[in-house]
């Protein structure tokens, strides 16, 4: 069977930086109180003039860039997003008459957080069965759009932000050394839960339950992050790089440490970016292959989780 790999990245953020100082003269809070409970520094934040499609557009032109292909080469488009406020025309198709694609599958797929991990499966899932051989698979979103500047507790997380990835066929994968290119997923979800991660109303507005994602997150995911890794065939001591969704530092390095991922590099792009609920991980991975911190065809851990309380990953070849 025909197996897939991603073979380049590519991320945009828009221009204005909100630091945590501006965000102290807007609600009572401090860049201290930010940083010693979400580690977040800056976010970017996009205008009225900044779609979510225009965002993902940047990204995925400069991941066609990087794959050396042009947009009419792709066959598939798929946009993980939670913040596109018109029903039609998708972003995705927005996204391909942007770049001027030819006659592409364009699909949308709202998993919040975990959006990216979600979507990079069913491209890869659409390419094994033969329906398509070109994927672009983006994660963007505009959470400022949602978030209600007035309440200190969830305004300082969020950012603006898009990442994409070029994925296409991969005939040798079976073979590949080390696995294939993208490895099996792993998802699922909380049902009962789902409440914990709101984006309700008109307008729509983001809101969570801290604590209980706060405890969910590191308590039940690390177990199901390292049957990640065994189903790819490689154990958490083998990974070069782990990208979890980048929804909060305290989140982030207890996950990490609980996997057991000891030699690898660990994205903490939430720092500078805030949280990007679908981009975060397409973000920050690219920005880790952009400084060459992970070595091309070592093994990356990607593992989204949080709207839904849903959650899925996998394990890459970095391109």
């Amino acid at each position: 069977m025909t197996g897939s790999r991603v073979v380049a990245l590519g991320h945009y953020q828009p221009a204005k930086v909100l630091t945590n100082d501006d965000l102290a003269a807007m609600v009572d809070t401090s860049d201290e109180w930010i940083t010693s409970r979400v580690g977040i520094k800056t976010r970017h934040v996009g205008g009225p003039d900044e779609p979510v499609d225009e965002l993902a557009a940047h990204a995925g032109a400069k991941a066609l860039a990087a794959a050396g292909l042009q947009p009419s080469d792709i066959d598939l488009v798929l946009v993980a997003t939670s913040t596109a406020i018109d029903r039609s025309p998708s972003m995705s198709a927005r996204v391909a008459a942007r770049l001027s694609m030819a006659s592409p599958a364009v699909m949308d797929i709202n998993v919040v957080c975990s959006g990216f991990t979600h979507a990079l499966a069913v491209a890869d899932h659409t390419i094994r069965a033969g329906a398509a051989t070109r994927a672009l698979v983006i994660g963007a979103d505009k959470m400022g759009d949602i978030a209600d500047w007035t309440d200190r507790t969830t305004c300082v997380l969020l950012g603006d932000g898009a990442g994409a990835a070029v994925v296409t066929a991969d005939p040798s994968a079976p073979d590949t050394p080390g696995g294939p290119g993208i490895g099996p997923v792993l998802w699922g979800s909380v049902p009962e839960m789902g409440n914990a991660v709101r984006i309700e109303g008109t307008p729509p507005r983001f809101a969570q339950e801290g604590q209980s994602v706060y405890r969910w997150a590191t308590t039940q995911l690390p177990p199901i992050a390292r049957k990640v890794c065994e189903k790819a065939g490689i154990t958490p001591e083998d990974l070069a790089a782990v990208v979890l969704h980048q929804a909060n530092l305290r989140i982030i390095e207890p996950v990490a440490r609980k996997i057991g991922a000891v030699n690898a590099v660990i994205a903490r792009d939430v720092v500078d970016s805030g949280n990007t609920s679908a981009a975060s991980i397409p973000m920050a991975l690219s920005k880790l292959v952009e400084r060459g911190e992970i070595a091309s065809g070592a093994p990356v851990l990607l593992f989204g989780f949080g709207g839904n309380l849903s959650y899925a990953g996998q394990v890459i070849r970095c391109p």
